[in-house]
């Protein structure tokens, strides 16, 4: 464990200090996502403004409210850079210094990322964790459930991120036949948007088709966990949904080991 950490304790400071020097970058990029939130909240205001029913599909407009800024905050700390970062270096030649070191490969993008995320965490995603615990325990929730509830919910958040990363790193691993995945990454980055839940509710969905996204992974990533922390899931569905996202994890993990042994003859070394 020692030696594991001091290999990859490198990455990690890394991705501390990219986030550091480009800060500005990352809270303008932040500020574009509070306000993408205002409007999905204003949008979805209108939408119960204009029933007369107090509850759509289960969701009240304050616990959609609630799952507006949980998706934001679970969208932030879920997602995952790897396929942007792989095409860029594969693009740029920059790969070459990466395989060269005594490092796994995917290991050592994943402790980069890490590092990102951790201060990403500490931020954004503890302060709003904080302040949905208080106003579940101020609604007279009783203190063990609201503290299972929000271990169930780091949990999945940490299955959703692992599950989201070994994703895009097989994902990014086509950069290596392709060379390029600029355009490509917009729109995996869009459906997968789209089948997480991140835009709208699995549950507004046709049931046919709702419950066909609840068994691929990308429910895993943002719906989930989100459902957990909102108490909309029973403890059978939290535990259910835990083991499916345990199962997409392992499924991911092994698949990105079988294109990197089909993919890695591909490599050809561009830029200079």
């Amino acid at each position: 464990m020692v030696k594991l950490w001091r290999r990859y304790k490198p990455f990690i400071i890394a991705g501390i200090q990219e986030l550091i020097t480009y800060r500005v970058n990352f809270f303008l990029y932040r500020i574009g996502d509070v306000i993408g939130a205002f409007i999905t909240y204003y949008l979805w205001k209108a939408v119960f403004d204009s029933s007369n029913k107090t509850l759509i599909r289960g969701f009240s407009l304050s616990e959609m409210t609630m799952y507006i800024i949980m998706g934001f905050v679970t969208n932030l700390l879920t997602k995952s850079d790897s396929s942007y970062m792989i095409g860029e270096e594969v693009k740029d030649g920059s790969i070459i210094m990466r395989l060269l070191r005594p490092v796994h490969f995917a290991a050592s993008f994943l402790f980069t990322e890490i590092g990102f995320r951790w201060i990403v965490f500490v931020s954004v995603g503890m302060p709003l964790v904080i302040i949905i615990t208080s106003i579940k325990l101020l609604s007279g929730e009783s203190f063990l459930r609201v503290f299972l509830m929000v271990m169930a919910y780091f949990i999945s958040l940490i299955l959703a991120y692992l599950i989201n990363f070994f994703f895009n790193i097989c994902f990014g691993f086509s950069a290596f036949i392709f060379k390029n995945l600029w355009g490509s990454n917009f729109l995996k980055n869009s459906l997968v948007a789209f089948m997480s839940g991140s835009l709208i509710p699995l549950t507004f969905f046709p049931k046919t088709i709702s419950e066909l996204l609840s068994v691929f992974p990308f429910s895993s990533l943002v719906y989930t966990p989100v459902m957990i922390i909102l108490g909309k899931y029973t403890d059978n569905q939290t535990l259910h949904a835990i083991l499916l996202q345990l199962f997409w994890l392992f499924v991911m993990i092994a698949l990105s080991q079988i294109i990197w042994k089909r993919v890695k003859s591909h490599i050809t070394i561009q830029g200079g």
